[in-house]
């Protein structure tokens, strides 16, 4: 009981808050989740969240629906994107009451249909592939419970299965799995300009950091375009093989410091929090096997330091 009333103190959900029978009641009385509560009513979920049931809430705060871009919220209120508010909401809803310890490190299935994914670090619970932290947990109602967070969750696009593109008994190389999972189009027409399609499909092993499409679009405007021209080529080259580490390493084997890329510069792991970081970028999704080594998904493309000059459109 006095580890609820710290976590009630801590969180703005006062004591009188705390006596309200369910959640929906106690996010109206808080006053820490006004957006939160417009956006349930927005997209009719008000009366789901006071009847009976047993819910697990992970409840994005005001701060957290700041962190969004600019104009998001005013968006997803409007009735148009009712179904799209709906479905962010329901991502963080679970249909059974789970306490912090109950949660383990794995997948759990929410109200929307997608699986979030869980990772138990030490006493902090992570979620949405560590980008989200559960700030305070386990404030208990009559029809659940609700972990307060610390940023908006985005449903997971559907996912794209990582397949061979040649017999079923034998797995895809590196470029192939690249290209089957539909969200690196750019990375294989970069290697393919830069020359390094045979290579990449060679024996290896090697150790991939890919860029998504995503990552590649955050580059100055341009920038792409004039990496692809053929006298680009040798810096286009350099940037690819940045990306690249000679053998397999898997994400249980990373340990923090400089490793030598193909490139022949190194590049900076950092492990924090249970997320692995390479210089700026955060490995999304870790550890796509392959014929020929190991795939890591990040979300900024990595460039070299010793570059002579910034590539960027003429």
């Amino acid at each position: 009981m006095k580890n609820l009333l710290t976590i009630i103190a801590i969180t703005g959900i006062t004591a009188a808050t705390a006596q309200a029978k369910d959640i929906m009641s106690a996010l109206e009385e808080c006053g820490q989740f006004k957006t939160l509560v417009t956006a349930v009513k927005a997209a009719g979920l008000s009366k789901t969240l006071e009847s009976k049931g047993n819910y697990t809430v992970f409840a994005p705060n005001d701060h957290a629906f700041s962190r969004l871009p600019k104009g998001t919220v005013e968006n997803l209120l409007k009735p148009e994107n009712k179904q799209q508010l709906k479905s962010i909401l329901t991502f963080h809803v679970l249909g059974e009451a789970r306490t912090s310890c109950s949660l383990q490190s794995g997948e759990l299935e929410t109200v929307n249909g997608a699986h979030l994914a869980v990772k138990k670090w030490g006493h902090y619970v992570l979620l949405n592939n560590n980008h989200t932290r559960v700030r305070e947990a386990d404030v208990k109602f009559d029809n659940g419970v609700v972990h307060v967070i610390d940023r908006v969750m985005l449903p997971p696009k559907p996912k794209t299965e990582f397949t061979s593109t040649s017999t079923k008994n034998k797995p895809a190389d590196i470029v192939d799995t690249a290209v089957a999972a539909g969200n690196f189009k750019t990375l294989a027409a970069a290697l393919k300009a830069a020359g390094l399609v045979d290579t990449l499909k060679g024996k290896g092993p090697f150790t991939v950091f890919a860029p998504t499409d995503e990552a590649f679009s955050e580059l100055p405007k341009g920038t792409v375009e004039s990496l692809l021209k053929p006298e680009n080529k040798d810096k286009l080259i350099k940037i690819l093989t940045y990306h690249v580490v000679a053998g397999k390493v898997e994400s249980k084997d990373i340990e923090p410091g400089k490793v030598e890329t193909v490139a022949n510069e190194k590049v900076k792991l950092k492990l924090k929090d249970g997320q692995v970081f390479i210089n700026k970028s955060n490995v999304i999704k870790a550890d796509i096997n392959t014929a020929n080594g190991v795939i890591h998904v990040i979300d900024k493309v990595l460039l070299p330091k010793n570059r002579t000059q910034k590539t960027s459109a003429k």
